[in-house]
């Protein structure tokens, strides 16, 4: 009766908060700020003509989108945000061309009186929305377009001349029409932050950036529900405790003296998922030089330890493959360790299932290799209008791939979901105290492989703000939501299977961890959206349940706490202890990563200031590579284990990796990213948004010293890396010639799926 109930409320989540997210995203495609088809002057010149704007996204994102600075705040953090850069250019051009009708060289140079009626006057201007829906044209005052083609003339000058403060390459764009193209979606993107929305006062982007000449403050409503937010934490914290101080405590059952995998062996499908661990290592690897090549970028601009480095690797092709290993690496550690786990599940060995881990292995391999290859060429330029959105890059943070590679991945992972399915079916038709873990497992599985098909809910053409918000449906939910649940389920049944936990212990607590989780997590994905050209209501619901999506994270100690007592009730489980404390590594970033720096950044009002300035990527490599990056790594360490648990591991080398890897992190995010956030948050309060973010911050001695901090933490994690590599090769090789060996000599084991 009681899993009853749990599945209940289980359904009841999901369905309750897909429909407000759905709706959410009915009223963003409503309220998503028009894109002119033409912009004129009110003297009769046009300015942009037909598809210009459209075509200038497409511009911005062949070229890297997202990963060569910022639009509306999300992207990249070396180059300006163009949104708040164009904005200020544009105010700052009309007061100087206005104080130059009054005889004044510059706006600076006009007593105080005569600067606030130019603000005033700068602001009814700037504010007014004169946008025809009928004629899908925008009108502007001649003074915007002599802004506008002062703008152009500056951002033609930064992409074919280049700029090491921005670490773009000279050449980057250099056809005239593509530039003024380009200029034409900035404009707009400033455009849309500037003016009214119809019949409200705030702007499409509810006031963001911040922005004193224009009046660009935060809302009321951002006050208001950032102090709603802040309450329902508190509220949901004592509630939280509570209900942790009302529970029994857990009866593990009787522990078994020796490990219950001892003298298994692993089916042929199980020994083909060593392949992808040896490729995780590899990746993390590579990703760790293109990290390490990313930053040094932002120090030099464009070269790395005065070598040209940008020339054939620039900035935006470093960085996006930096995050797209990373997804890559992590996502293929859980992939490998739901094949690994599923024959032992299913109780034997389908047909012909190696050969399907096998070919999966390959088309991983193929997307991997072949959507890198697209994305260098699509930021050289060197793919024609249509090419570059199939085969080259998307332009958006985390979801790089081009349609193709986008399309093949999804395909992958429906392939990867049908393995595990026919694998633990035999399983799933037995009615035993092992259903309810299997049954969430296998949604899991289905959202895994489902749900990074929001992927292809934007096409060529499609608004930002509608773009924006699939685009988050892939990184909020497909990697931070059921990847998620996915790995609680996994470390579950990898605990139940060494009858660490009883099954019908593991299955409630995974449903309920799960429900729990997803009653923030779900609706929480529109914390992202605020100030991303959606209604109110986005900022609204996101600000609550973000903030509920952190309750969870503060109890974390207790799971902690937990692992490391099955990591002592007997002798044999000192063999699994390292997997186990990368577990305990996950919920010590989930609590800090997560949900310190997590929430540090969701209120509306902290995010309005802080929104891609270094604070994001204090909580993006402390959530991501914290706790995915180590639920991955442990969740490989779990399955080599279990795949010898007789092998004899050296582990002076495996315990260096774990605390260096760690100590790294901690010292990259405490001692860099951290306090150069915080500069940056106290520049953008103090100056604007636009300050924050400029060569004249971040080319101050302390942001470079600050950045160059960055090196001993960096150099601790890359070492403790190389450390789990050589760890998982020497493992995994020798473990192969010594079980070659032993099969001449000793007769098969049972093969342990069948165990």
């Amino acid at each position: 009766m009681k899993i009853r109930r749990l599945w209940i409320a289980f359904a009841g989540v999901i369905l309750a908060s897909f429909a407000v997210l759905g709706w959410v995203g009915s009223r963003i495609y409503q309220m998503a700020p028009p894109i002119p088809e033409r912009v004129v002057t009110a003297d009769g010149r046009t300015l942009l003509g037909p598809g210009e704007i459209s075509a200038g996204q497409n511009v911005w994102q062949s070229m890297g989108g997202m990963e060569s600075g910022s639009v509306w705040g999300h992207g990249s953090y070396v180059a300006p945000d163009w949104t708040a850069d164009w904005l200020h250019r544009e105010a700052v051009f009309i007061l100087d061309d206005w104080a130059h009708g009054e005889g004044e060289a510059s706006y600076e140079r006009l007593p105080t009186e005569r600067q606030a009626a130019l603000r005033i006057r700068l602001q009814n201007l700037m504010r007014a929305n004169t946008y025809d829906p009928a004629t899908r044209t925008l009108t502007v005052d001649p003074v915007r377009a002599r802004a506008f083609e002062a703008n152009l003339a500056h951002y033609t000058d930064v992409f074919t001349r280049g700029r090491n403060a921005y670490a773009i390459p000279a050449g980057a764009l250099t056809d005239p029409a593509r530039l003024r193209r380009l200029s034409g979606f900035f404009f707009w993107s400033s455009w849309a932050a500037a003016t009214r929305r119809p019949g409200e006062e705030v702007s499409y982007t509810s006031n963001w950036p911040h922005e004193e000449l224009i009046g660009n403050r935060p809302t009321g409503q951002a006050v208001v529900w950032t102090g709603v937010s802040i309450i329902l934490l508190l509220a949901g914290i004592g509630g939280m405790a509570f209900w942790h101080a009302a529970q029994e405590p857990e009866d593990l059952g009787e522990v078994p003296d020796r490990d219950p995998l001892l003298g298994s062996r692993p089916t042929p499908s199980q020994k083909a998922t060593v392949k992808y661990f040896w490729t995780v290592s590899a990746l993390i690897l590579v990703q760790i030089l293109l990290g390490i090549v990313t930053a040094h970028y932002g120090v030099e601009g464009n070269g790395f330890y005065g070598i040209p480095l940008a020339k054939i690797l620039p900035y935006a092709v470093t960085r996006t493959w930096h995050l797209q290993l990373g997804i890559f690496w992590i996502a293929t550690a859980w992939l490998a360790a739901g094949l690994y786990i599923a024959p032992a599940v299913g109780g034997g060995e389908p047909r012909g299932q190696r050969l399907g881990v096998n070919v999966l292995f390959g088309a991983l391999l193929v997307v991997v290799l072949g959507s890198m290859a697209g994305q260098w060429l699509s930021v050289k330029q060197q793919l024609s209008s249509a090419l570059w959105f199939y085969f080259g890059h998307s332009g958006y943070e985390y979801i790089d791939l081009g349609r193709f590679w986008q399309i093949a991945l999804l395909v992958g992972l429906f392939l990867w979901f049908f393995l595990v399915l026919r694998a633990i079916r035999p399983a799933l038709r037995r009615k035993d105290e092992q259903r309810p873990v299997l049954t969430l497992f296998l949604i899991s599985a289905a959202a895994i492989a489902g749900f990074y098909g929001a992927a292809l809910g934007y096409g060529r053409t499609t608004n930002l703000a509608v773009a924006e918000y699939w685009r988050w449906w892939v990184v909020h939910l497909w990697v931070e939501g059921f990847f998620e649940v996915f790995a609680t389920v996994v470390i579950a049944f990898l605990f139940a299977r060494l009858k660490l936990l009883r099954l019908k212990t593991a299955g409630e607590a995974s449903v309920l961890s799960a429900t729990i989780f997803l009653s923030g997590g779900i609706i929480g994905t529109l914390h992202h959206l605020y100030f991303t050209g959606t209604p109110m209501v986005a900022l609204a619901l996101g600000s609550v349940f973000s903030a509920l999506e952190v309750v969870p994270l503060m109890f974390v100690g207790f799971e902690a706490w937990g692992n490391l007592k099955l990591a002592r009730t007997r002798p044999w489980v000192q063999s699994y202890r390292w997997p186990i404390y990368f577990f305990v590594a996950v919920a010590f970033w989930n609590l800090v990563g997560a949900g310190l720096f997590g929430f540090m950044i969701n209120p509306p009002v902290a995010l309005y200031y802080m929104q891609g300035l270094n604070t994001t990527p204090v909580h993006g490599h402390a959530a991501l590579f914290g706790v995915y990056g180590m639920l991955g790594m442990g969740l490989m360490l779990f399955c080599l284990r279990a795949m010898s648990p007789d092998a004899v591991w050296k582990e002076g080398t495996l315990r260096f990796a774990f605390w260096s890897i760690n100590a790294g992190l901690f010292t990259m995010v405490t001692c860099s990213l951290l306090p150069l956030g915080l500069m940056q948050t106290w520049a953008s309060v103090e100056h604007g948004y636009w300050f924050a973010r400029s060569p004249e911050l971040m080319q101050m001695g302390v942001m470079q010293t600050l950045r160059w901090m960055r090196v001993p933490g960096d150099t601790l994690f890359a070492i403790g890396a190389i450390a789990l590599a050589w760890f998982v090769a020497r493992q995994t090789m020798g473990e192969r010639r010594r079980k070659a060996l032993a099969a001449v000599r000793e007769p098969a084991a049972v093969p342990q799926a069948a165990r």
